[in-house]
C-alpha cells in the first residue's frame, strides 16, 4: 500500500471550479486561492441563506489510543461513499493544527484513498486563516500591553492580566514567561503565556459567529483584563475590535476543497476538542446543510469531548438539530482498552476485547443521551478476526445500534458503502429527537458535574480554590447561562490518561475556570491539561522534507 502522502500527490484533481458547481455554486460564488482551493463568498452565503436544510451526520469515536481509531478518515470515507451512491452531499471537517503535524498526531486531512487533497496545503498554510487567527490575537495582547505602557487610563491591573498571546506550534517553552525586561521603554514587566492558537478564543470565536457583525459583537465582548477594582476590560474597551475584523475579514469565509475522489469538502476552523470546543465552524456547517442532501462533519477526539462539545455549545448556539451519529472504533483499539500492550494488539484475543469493549459501551450510552440515532462503524485493519468482528457487530446490535464495517482507508469511497447504506437507513428509517445534555438556565457548578457525571461517569468534582473563587465570579458578573466547555485529556473517560476502559467512581480536579465572554462559553480546565502542548522527544517535524521539489513526510 502507497503512503499517504504518496496517494494524495498522484490523485487526479479537478479544477475547483469544478467541484463548486456540484454545490450549484458558479465561478462568481468563489474566490480563487490557486487551481485547487477556494473560499466561498459572502454574498454567495447570503444568496443561499433561504435554501432548506439538508440532513447532518456527525462523526465521533471512542477516546483515542496509539492503536489508531480513523475517525477523520472514515468521516472522508462516508463522504465519498455517499457521492457514489448519487446522494449530494459534502464532507465538513477542521483546518489542521501545525502543532500535531510537527508534534506526535501527524496530520488531519484523513487517510489512504479517504483524504482530503490538496493534502500538504491543507496540512501547512492552507489559505492563511491560522495566521489570521494569531495575528488578531496577538494584536490584541500588543494593544493591551501598550495601552498599560502609554499611561494605563482603563487602570488595568497587571496582575489580572488574563488575555494570552499564541502560536500555531508546540513550544512548551512559552507557556510561562516574563515580558517587558529591561529598560523602561520595553513596557510593564510581568508574567505571560502562549497558548496554541487552536486553543485561543479568537478561533472559537471565528468558529461560533453566525455571521459578520456577529463576529465583531463578540470580538468586542472578549474580556482581556479586570481593573484595579475588579472590572471586566474588553477588546471594545481597547478599541481593537476594527483592527482584528479587518486581519480575519477572509478568514471567516468557508474553504471549499475535495478528496482524492473528487467530492466536495468545506474545511473551516481548527480548534482542538481537548483543549477546545473540537467543531468545525458554524457557517461553513450551514453553509453546507444548503447545498447539499446530507452533511457528514466530525467533532475531536473522542465522543466525550468531541460530541458533547459539538451537541451542548455548537449545535446549542447555532440552533443545529443532529440527525444522526456515526461511532468508529477498531478492533485494536478496544483491546487495548482490555489492556493488550500496541505491540501485541495483531493477535486473536477475545477476552481482552470483551474486557475494553465497555469504552465503546459508555460511548454508546452517552450519545443515547442525546436522542440522536448512532450508527457504529468499525474501521477494519487486515488483521482483524472474523470471531472479533462478529463479536463486536452483536454487541452493538444487541445495544440497538446499526453496525457497519468500513474499510475506506484502503478501498476509499467503494470500501464505505456499507456504512453510507446503514446511515441513509438510519436517516430515513429514525427520528432524532436531539435536545442539549443540561438546559442554559442551569447553574455553572451544575452544569460541569452534570457533564462529569454523566458523561464522564465520575462520582464527584472537586475544585481549586482559586477555581471556586472564579466560579463565583463569572455567575456574578453574568455569565451563568452559558454552556461549559470542559478541557480534559482525550485518553480516558476521568481527567487521568491512565485510566483506560469504562473508569468509575473517579473524581474529576478543576484546577482553573475563565469565560470566554466573545465565544460564549466558561472553560474548565482539570488534571494536568495544558493549552500549549510540548514536542514529543522525537517530533515529527523530523522526517518532514521537500524532495525534488514535493513536500515528503507529513505522515
Amino acid at each position: 500500500m502507497k503512503t499517504d502522502i504518496k496517494i494524495a500527490q498522484e490523485a487526479e484533481l479537478l479544477h475547483i471550479k469544478k467541484i463548486a458547481e456540484m454545490l450549484g455554486a458558479d465561478e462568481e460564488d468563489i474566490e480563487l486561492y490557486g487551481k485547487y482551493k477556494a473560499k466561498f463568498s459572502e454574498e454567495f452565503i447570503d444568496k443561499i441563506k433561504s435554501y432548506k436544510d439538508g440532513k447532518l451526520v456527525l462523526v465521533t469515536a471512542i477516546n483515542p489510543t496509539p492503536a489508531g481509531e480513523g475517525k477523520t478518515t472514515v468521516t472522508v470515507g462516508l463522504g465519498e461513499a455517499l457521492g457514489r451512491l448519487k446522494v449530494k452531499s459534502t464532507i465538513v471537517l477542521r483546518e489542521p493544527s501545525l502543532g500535531p503535524c510537527f508534534g506526535v498526531k501527524g496530520g488531519a486531512a484523513g487517510g489512504g484513498y479517504a483524504q482530503v487533497v490538496p493534502m500538504e496545503d491543507l496540512n501547512l498554510h492552507f489559505t492563511g486563516d491560522f495566521h489570521a487567527i494569531t495575528s488578531a490575537n496577538n494584536l490584541l495582547a500588543a494593544m493591551l500591553d501598550n495601552h498599560i505602557h502609554q499611561g494605563n487610563i482603563l487602570n488595568i491591573d497587571p496582575k489580572q492580566v488574563t488575555w494570552k498571546r499564541c502560536l500555531d506550534m508546540n513550544d512548551r517553552a512559552l507557556r510561562d514567561i516574563v515580558i517587558g525586561l529591561g529598560s523602561k521603554a520595553n513596557g510593564q514587566v510581568r508574567e505571560d503565556h502562549f497558548i496554541i492558537t487552536v486553543a485561543s478564543e479568537i478561533m472559537a470565536i471565528l468558529c461560533l459567529a453566525s455571521d459578520f457583525e456577529d463576529l465583531k459583537s463578540r470580538l468586542s465582548k472578549i474580556i482581556v483584563a479586570y481593573t484595579y477594582d475588579g472590572k471586566p476590560v474588553t477588546a471594545a474597551d481597547l478599541k481593537a475590535v476594527g483592527a482584528m475584523a479587518a486581519l480575519l475579514k477572509d478568514a471567516f469565509k468557508p474553504n471549499l476543497v475535495q478528496t482524492v475522489e473528487n467530492t466536495p469538502v468545506i474545511v473551516h476552523g481548527g480548534p482542538f476538542a481537548n483543549i477546545a470546543h473540537g467543531c468545525n465552524s458554524l457557517i461553513a456547517t450551514k453553509t453546507a446543510l444548503k447545498l447539499c442532501d446530507v452533511v457528514v462533519t466530525e467533532a475531536g477526539f473522542g465522543a466525550d469531548l468531541g460530541a458533547e462539545k459539538f451537541f451542548d455549545i455548537k449545535c446549542r448556539q447555532g440552533g443545529l438539530k443532529p440527525d444522526a451519529v456515526v461511532l468508529v472504533a477498531t478492533v485494536r483499539a478496544l483491546k487495548y482498552n482490555g489492556g493488550v500492550p500496541k505491540d501485541g494488539l495483531k493477535t486473536e484475543n477475545l477476552n481482552a476485547l470483551k474486557k475494553g469493549i465497555v469504552n465503546l459501551e459508555k460511548h454508546i450510552e452517552n450519545l443515547n443521551k442525546y436522542k440522536v440515532p448512532v450508527v457504529v462503524t468499525l474501521n477494519r485493519f487486515s488483521d482483524d478476526t472474523d470471531a472479533e468482528l462478529d463479536y463486536v457487530k452483536g454487541f452493538c446490535e444487541s445495544h440497538g445500534c446499526r453496525f457497519a464495517l468500513s474499510d475506506v482507508w484502503e478501498k476509499g469511497g467503494e470500501g464505505g458503502l456499507e456504512l453510507a447504506h446503514k446511515v441513509l437507513q438510519t436517516l430515513d428509517e429514525d427520528a432524532s429527537l436531539f435536545e442539549p445534555l443540561y438546559p442554559s438556565e442551569m447553574p455553572v457548578e451544575e452544569k460541569i458535574e452534570t457533564v462529569c457525571r454523566e458523561i464522564y461517569g465520575a462520582s464527584s468534582v472537586s475544585y481549586s480554590p482559586e477555581a471556586r473563587n472564579k466560579l463565583k465570579k463569572l455567575e456574578d458578573d453574568g455569565f451563568a447561562r452559558f454552556p461549559v466547555c470542559i478541557a480534559k485529556t482525550q485518553y480516558s473517560f476521568s481527567d487521568n490518561p491512565s485510566l483506560l476502559g469504562r473508569p468509575e467512581g473517579f473524581t474529576v480536579s478543576v484546577s482553573d475556570i475563565y469565560v470566554s465572554a466573545g465565544a460564549g462559553f466558561i472553560v474548565v480546565l482539570t488534571g494536568n491539561i495544558m493549552t500549549m502542548p510540548g514536542l514529543p522527544k522525537v517530533p515529527a517535524a523530523e522526517h518532514v522534507d521537500v524532495i525534488d521539489g514535493r513536500i515528503d513526510g507529513l505522515f
